[in-house]
C-alpha cells in the first residue's frame, strides 16, 4: 500500500510538471517554473556535471591581473584618459615604429609582444570609444557585467594560448552549456541540451537512449546520404550528420534566421562540422582550456596595452578620415585589423558580404527566482520568434560581488537579431566570397609596409583564441625574418565557431 501511494503520488506530480509546460495556444511556448539561481551542477556555477567538468584543465583560478595586484580593486573597465579618448593625434607620438589600426585582440597582441620582446613603439587607433575589440565588457547601471558585441566564451586547444593570456587576467573554469526551445513530436517546446545530446533526443522523441552505443544507432538510422556521395550543400551535410527530424528542429531554420539563407543555399562546409555528441556531454565546447577572465574582457586588454610606456592608444580615431587628411603620424609599418574590402574601397570593388548582429536589451526588476531562464543561453531554433537566442549575462560566475552575493536582484537579458546591416562579425561562406577575397588577398600579398591581421582583414571568424595564436604566430615571423607575416593560412586554423 505505501508503494501505491508513493506512486500515485508521483503521477499526480507529473501530471502537475505536464500542465506547467503545456503549449500557449497562440506562441508554441511552454510556461515553466524560472529557476532560484544561476545556471550550476554539483561541480559549481557555471560548471558541466562532474564527469564532464573533471575534462576541462583549468578547475581553480589561475593567472595574474596586475593592475588588481596593484591595489586596484575596480571590478568595471578602468576610466581612460582625456587624451585617449580624445581621437586627436596632435597629442599623440609624431612617430611611431608601429601604426596599428584596432584595439582588439590582434592589434593589442601585436602591440604587447613587439613592446616587451623587441622595445618597439605602438600607436593603436580605433574609431570606437573603447578597447577590447568585441570583446568588450562592461559593468551597466544596475552592477551586471554585460557584453556590448554579444557572449564571449574562451576556450581553446592551444596550450599557448592559455599560457599567454594567464599574463594579463584571473581566469576562473567555465564550462559553456547552451540549451535550446525545441518543438518535440507533439509540436510542443522543449529545453534541450544544444548540441544534442542523449537527453535532447529522449525528451525530443521519447527515445529511451542510455549508452554511446544506442546514440551511435540511432545516428546512423536518421542520418540521409546524400545523393552524389558527397554533401554539395548545407543542406545535405546537416541531414548526412544528424538526419530529418533534428535537421528541421534544430538546424535549419536557426540557420536562416542567423544567414538569412537556408542550408540548401551554404556550402557544405558550414553545416559538415555540426556536433553530434553520443554521449550524456552537455558542454558546447569540448577543448582542454575553458575559462572565464575574472574581472572581465576588458581588463585583459587594460593589463596587456595600459601603462605600457611603448604602447599610445587614440580612441574615436579614424584611420581613414586621418589618411585622407595627411594628419597620420610617421611609422614604420602599418598593422590593419580592420575589413580587408574597406581598404581597397577606393578601387570600385565589391564589398565581400558580412552578418552582424542586433541586440535588443532589457533589463527585468524582479524576476521571480532573480532570474528570466534557466541559462546563460536559450537558442530560439523555430521559425515563429525572430531572434536566434537570449542571453542572460547574470548566470556567468565572473559577475561582480554584488551580483554573485545576491543584492541585484533584477537581471538583464539580451535578445539576438541576425542582420546583413550593422558592425561586421561573421563572413558568409559561399564561392562568390571566397573568390571576390582571393582578389583582395592577391592585393595585399603585394602591398608594401602593411601587414593584414585578423578576423576581418582575413575574412575569416577567428575563434578568440585562433586570432591570439595568429598574432602571437606573425611576431614570431617577425622575429625570425624580419616580416609580420602568417605563419599558415587562414583556413590552416580550423573552422571558428560562428554563429552560436
Amino acid at each position: 500500500l505505501p508503494l501505491l501511494l508513493r506512486l500515485q503520488a508521483l503521477l499526480r506530480f507529473e501530471q502537475t510538471l505536464a500542465r506547467l509546460r503545456r503549449p500557449l495556444p497562440s506562441l508554441g511556448l511552454f510556461v515553466r517554473r524560472m529557476p532560484a539561481g544561476p545556471w550550476a551542477s554539483a561541480a559549481g556555477v557555471g560548471r558541466a556535471e562532474p564527469e564532464w567538468a573533471a575534462l576541462n584543465k583549468v578547475q581553480d583560478i589561475v593567472g595574474k591581473d596586475k593592475i588588481f595586484e596593484g591595489g586596484e580593486k575596480t571590478e568595471a573597465p578602468l576610466p581612460l584618459g582625456e587624451a585617449v579618448l580624445s581621437g586627436d593625434l596632435t597629442t599623440a607620438p609624431a612617430s611611431v615604429d608601429l601604426l596599428i589600426v584596432g584595439a582588439g585582440l590582434s592589434g593589442a597582441v601585436i602591440a604587447e609582444r613587439c613592446s616587451k620582446e623587441l622595445g618597439m613603439t605602438s600607436l593603436i587607433i580605433d574609431k570606437r570609444d573603447h578597447i577590447g575589440g568585441n570583446c568588450y565588457d562592461y559593468v551597466d547601471s544596475h552592477g551586471i557585467r554585460c557584453s556590448k558585441y554579444g557572449a564571449h566564451l574562451f576556450h581553446t586547444q592551444f596550450e599557448r594560448v592559455s599560457d599567454y593570456v594567464s599574463n594579463f587576467s584571473e581566469w576562473i573554469p567555465f564550462d559553456h552549456r547552451v540549451k535550446g526551445l525545441v518543438p518535440d513530436s507533439d509540436g510542443v517546446k522543449k529545453l534541450v541540451p544544444i548540441p544534442p545530446t542523449q537527453e535532447s533526443v529522449n525528451i525530443l522523441f521519447g527515445e529511451g537512449i542510455s549508452t554511446e552505443a544506442e546514440m551511435q544507432s540511432w545516428y546512423d538510422k536518421e542520418r540521409v546520404v546524400p545523393p552524389g556521395g558527397e554533401p554539395s550543400n548545407g543542406e545535405e551535410a546537416a541531414l548526412s550528420r544528424v538526419g530529418p527530424r533534428l535537421y528541421e528542429r534544430v538546424f535549419k531554420h536557426y540557420t536562416k534566421k542567423q544567414w538569412d539563407k537556408y542550408p540548401a543555399e551554404l556550402d557544405a562546409s558550414v553545416l559538415l562540422r555540426l556536433p553530434c555528441r553520443t554521449s550524456t556531454d552537455d558542454r558546447y565546447f569540448t577543448d582542454a582550456w575553458q575559462a572565464l577572465p575574472r574581472r572581465g574582457y576588458t581588463r585583459i586588454f587594460e593589463n596587456m596595452i595600459l601603462g605600457d610606456q611603448n604602447i599610445s592608444i587614440r580612441l574615436n580615431c579614424d584611420y581613414f578620415k586621418h589618411k585622407e587628411a595627411g594628419t597620420l603620424p610617421k611609422y614604420g609599418l602599418l598593422v590593419y585589423t580592420g575589413q580587408i574590402d574597406s581598404y581597397y574601397a577606393a578601387l570600385g570593388m565589391p564589398k565581400l558580404e558580412y552578418r552582424s548582429l542586433r541586440f535588443e536589451e532589457e533589463y527585468l526588476e524582479a524576476p521571480e527566482g532573480g532570474f528570466f531562464q534557466e541559462a546563460m543561453v536559450v537558442n530560439h531554433p523555430s521559425p515563429d520568434v525572430p531572434f536566434t537566442r537570449v542571453v542572460e549575462y547574470k548566470h556567468v560566475p565572473n559577475q561582480p560581488t554584488e551580483v554573485k552575493e545576491g543584492k541585484v536582484k533584477g537581471t538583464l537579458i539580451a535578445r539576438e537579431y541576425s542582420s546583413a546591416e550593422g558592425e561586421p562579425y561573421y563572413p558568409v561562406p559561399n564561392p562568390d566570397n571566397r573568390a571576390l577575397y582571393e582578389r583582395y588577398a592577391e592585393l595585399a600579398a603585394k602591398e608594401e609596409g602593411v601587414a593584414f591581421v585578423g578576423r576581418l582583414a582575413s575574412y575569416k571568424y577567428f575563434n578568440m583564441d585562433q586570432a591570439i595564436l595568429n598574432a602571437l604566430e606573425m611576431f614570431d615571423n617577425l622575429k625570425e625574418t624580419g616580416k609580420l607575416a602568417p605563419k599558415r593560412r587562414p583556413e590552416d586554423f580550423g573552422p571558428g565557431d560562428g554563429p552560436k
